[in-house]
């Protein structure tokens, strides 16, 4: 495709988030002033900011929730993801089996009930957010990839997770694309959302049970105030808590520990225009599943609720010193190369255009899926590392959250996936030089039939990973 034609199709494009771009964002919450006092302090109006609120007051751990939100709710990951609701827990079956051989059935029972609680809360709620529960298909566009997805059909088969091979025929029925050589279809395990119209249905439901949430309230200092309370401090004001949740993602952490095993990873999305029923035709998709392809460097995609197609992934870009701005969001050069692959991808969709360009930061840690941890003599809980697959997991780990902020034995809070930590990453600039030789070495295997070199197969052996 021409660069006449790729610039063409990004014309005009809003760098704001299709998600967030919508009518339905409610008012800005006015910021905390003054001084507050609260059983729970909540920092982060993200999922799992959100979900942890919701979920201490249904339970009643928490008398008093305070949400203190830097920004607007579901402005950063939140608002700015796929929309992929996923049951696993552990970023993929094969993830999992990896680094939990030992609890992976368990984890992979609590995942499933995870999803059906998120559709229940849905439901219960009346959150209006897309909510579809389509399935998923992970396509080979190279020969070495078709191996990778027997083998995991095979894996997923062995712990009673449905998963059946297509070749590139019954592929391309479903979805038309020259590219695809075969596929993996997963029928149970992954829904779609609109994950901004999630968010703020989360935070009306909080407030309906009595908790406050308060945005633009950026938390400064986080110190011990005596007799049992932690005293967090914003611009405008103060919130004296008895237990606090940091829920921050992506962003410089409140508890220093936190920043060794978090990379901030800057992913970009487009959004087409809707295509109408002649556009959507020429690509099929009638079952709407979410797909990805197989590659180290992959692509997300899927049709929103007003058919159009968001495409993201592939190129993860990690800024020095694990920077995390506004600025980053938007990279125009990355735009580009997502137009080519889409347009390689569905050639039959030249002319469309992209009506939405944005980025957005994800907290990576080395296994891909969240850790846990506590401060303050266990007053503080924290959750980190989601990978870019926590719209689902965040749920689950609320309820961690909760356990472990209240000192609440389960089921959840015993497991190793809550009680151990990943591989740290390096200080810089040893950090950006290993993610920068990891980026290489990944695209290198992608261009020589999978074969990853002696630096990917350190990594393997260590438990360490790093993806788009």
């Amino acid at each position: 495709m021409s660069d006449s034609a790729v610039e063409r199709s990004l014309g005009g494009a809003s760098h704001v988030p299709l998600w967030l771009d919508s009518p339905a964002r409610p008012a800005a919450r006015p910021p905390l002033e003054g001084e507050h006092e609260c059983d729970l302090a909540v920092v982060g109006a993200g999922f799992t900011g959100l979900w942890t609120a919701l979920r201490a007051l249904e339970r009643g751990d928490a008398g008093s929730v305070v949400v203190l939100e830097a920004d607007r709710i579901a402005s950063a990951a939140s608002g700015r993801n796929g929309g992929f609701v996923e049951a696993s827990l552990t970023h993929g079956l094969d993830n999992g089996v990896a680094h939990f051989p030992g609890e992976i059935d368990l984890l992979e029972r609590l995942g499933r009930a995870n999803l059906d609680a998120i559709q229940a809360a849905v439901e219960a709620e009346g959150i209006d957010c897309g909510f579809e529960r389509t399935g998923a298909i992970d396509v080979a566009t190279a020969a070495w990839q078709l191996d990778a997805l027997a083998e995991s059909a095979e894996l997923s088969v062995a712990h009673g997770a449905p998963a059946q091979l297509l070749d590139a025929d019954s592929t391309r029925e479903r979805v038309a694309s020259p590219t695809y050589l075969g596929g993996l279809w997963r029928p149970a395990g992954t829904a779609l959302v609109d994950p901004a119209r999630l968010a703020w249905g989360l935070a009306s439901a909080a407030e309906r049970r009595g908790g406050r949430i308060f945005e633009r309230s950026p938390v400064h200092g986080l110190d011990s105030a005596g007799k049992g309370a932690l005293r967090l401090a914003t611009p405008l004001g103060a919130l004296l808590a008895r237990r606090v949740v940091l829920a921050t993602s992506a962003f410089p952490p409140l508890v220093r520990e936190i920043r060794r095993y978090v990379l901030p990873v800057y992913d970009y999305v487009l959004a087409t225009e809707p295509l109408g029923p002649d556009r959507l035709s020429e690509v099929g998709w009638k079952g709407r599943e979410g797909l990805s392809d197989a590659g180290n460097q992959f692509h997300y995609y899927r049709l929103t609720p007003d058919d159009r197609i968001l495409w993201g992934g592939y190129d993860a870009v990690y800024h020095f010193g694990n920077a995390v701005s506004s600025r980053l969001e938007v990279r125009r050069r990355t735009f580009q190369l997502l137009a080519r692959h889409f347009f390689t991808t569905f050639p039959q969709l030249e002319g469309v255009r992209f009506s939405h360009a944005w980025g957005g930061a994800i907290d990576t840690c080395s296994r891909f899926c969240a850790f846990f941890g506590t401060a303050e003599s266990g007053r503080v809980a924290y959750a980190a590392g989601f990978t870019g697959l926590g719209v689902g997991a965040s749920r689950f780990a609320a309820d961690v959250l909760v356990d472990l902020a209240f000192g609440a034995a389960s089921e959840r809070s015993g497991l190793d996936l809550v009680r151990s930590r990943p591989f740290p990453f390096p200080p810089e600039p040893l950090r950006s030089a290993a993610v920068g030789l990891t980026r290489w070495s990944l695209a290198r295997a992608d261009r020589h039939d999978g074969r990853r070199n002696a630096w990917l197969r350190l990594l393997d052996r260590l438990g360490i990973g790093f993806d788009s």
